[in-house]
């Protein structure tokens, strides 16, 4: 049952009883003091409900406001749908970026290849060049340059002592040394006691043997 209908049917009630305590103690002679106490409760617990029924009005107006605000509240707008152009145009450049991706990876696999090779290529030829330079300073002197003679009609040529005579017979090519490296070669013409003569097998450039060059048998590399 309703609070508020329970509340109205307790207030009549209480109105009843407090007519009739009025007019018992309006009609009764004697001392009328015990009716007056009970007058003054029945008045206080009206006052309560009255209250009461305040206090549920109120709130139930409160509820009632709130319900019509929420039906009148506009429903919130839906989200625009996305447009199918757009979206294609979005799928494309993704695909595009991907590939280009893809491609730069490729690239940089590549690089990272080609400079493995050329990187393994030049420590080879440095090791080779190391090898031959070591070959070419170990290597047994043969002979060694006495003189270089620079003659109009015969050209350049070069007197030679022959340290080792049993590994220095005529055509016999030496290399010219200087220091770790091949200056040129000389093929060996006449031999004799005192030495030898030995002819260039190529030319020499600006730098002609000098007297002191050792000479050395080929490098086998």
């Amino acid at each position: 049952m309703d609070t508020l209908k329970i509340l109205l049917g307790a207030t009549i009630a209480l109105l009843l009883g407090a007519l009739a305590v009025s007019y018992k103690n309006n009609s009764a002679p004697a001392d009328n003091s015990a009716g007056t106490t009970e007058l003054t409760e029945m008045k206080r617990q009206l006052a309560e409900i009255q209250l009461e029924q305040d206090r549920l009005q109120t709130e139930r107006e409160r509820r009632l406001l709130r319900e019509v605000t929420e039906k009148a509240a506009p429903a919130p707008a839906p989200e625009p749908a996305a447009d199918p152009s757009q979206l294609e145009a979005m799928r494309a450049e993704i695909a595009q970026l991907q590939a280009e991706k893809d491609k730069a990876e490729r690239n940089a696999a590549t690089s990272d290849k080609e400079a493995a090779f050329v990187t393994g290529k030049v420590t080879e030829s440095r090791d080779k060049e190391a090898r031959r330079a070591r070959v070419i300073k170990d290597a047994l002197v043969m002979a060694r340059v006495r003189e270089w003679i620079q003659d109009d009609n015969l050209g350049g040529f070069a007197t030679i002592d022959i340290v080792m005579p049993e590994n220095v017979t005529p055509d016999t090519v030496l290399c010219v040394r200087r220091n770790t490296g091949i200056l040129g070669r000389l093929k060996v013409g006449e031999v004799t006691i005192e030495g030898g003569i030995a002819n260039p097998v190529g030319g020499f450039g600006d730098s002609p043997p000098e007297p002191g060059d050792e000479l050395i048998m080929e490098p086998p590399f």
